[in-house]
């Protein structure tokens, strides 16, 4: 199974890629080129960075990348890469894909970032893999136009907000999964056997 992380300059790669690695049979290949990213079968979107600079990143391969995405190629968004996945942001200029139609606004809190493990509520993403609670280390959160994509919510000091989102094979996830001990490999695992099984 070719696994391929698109790289946009500040995504935390290499504890991703050895979580990822965990599937017998994965191969993970790192790319920078928004439009060979999408020469795979699932796409990885890592988190850390800022929306403005990944967008700016991404944008010579954007409308490649949304098509590949409508036309069912599998794909996890990671805390930044799931507002990639939206239209736009507050943090800074760009679009994201729109694959999801919403907004990412700053988190409405008084500690900003969120850094640190918080509930992960009614998780319905991965079938098998339900998660309880998630490492989170995030100031922006995305607001969904459409509930029903949300597959699991959180609370941060009353702001409540999707901890993830999915539609077909596409997943974003706000909390990090690949800093969430067992039960966010084990979350990776599931999500790649389910789409691509």
């Amino acid at each position: 199974m070719r696994v391929t992380l698109f790289d946009y300059g500040a995504g935390n790669l290499h504890s991703l890629s050895k979580a990822l690695t965990t599937v017998p049979g994965v191969e993970v290949r790192v790319e920078e080129d928004p439009v060979r990213a999408v020469d795979t079968e699932v796409l990885v979107l890592p988190g850390v960075g800022a929306f403005g600079a990944a967008a700016a990143r991404l944008a010579p391969g954007r409308a490649a990348m949304r098509s590949a995405l409508e036309r069912g190629l599998p794909c996890l968004g990671i805390c930044l890469g799931m507002q990639l996945l939206f239209e736009s942001s507050d943090e800074g200029l760009g679009q994201g894909l729109g694959y999801f139609e919403g907004r990412v606004t700053r988190l409405n809190a008084r500690r900003v970032p969120q850094m640190g493990w918080n509930p992960v509520d009614a998780d319905r993403t991965v079938s098998g893999a339900a998660l309880e609670i998630a490492y989170y280390a995030n100031s922006f959160v995305c607001r969904a136009e459409d509930a029903s994509i949300v597959t699991a919510w959180t609370t941060h000091e009353g702001d409540r907000f999707p901890a993830a989102v999915r539609r077909g094979a596409v997943v974003g996830v706000q909390f990090h999964p690949e800093k969430s001990s067992s039960v966010g490999v084990a979350f990776i695992q599931g999500f790649l056997r389910e789409v691509v099984s």
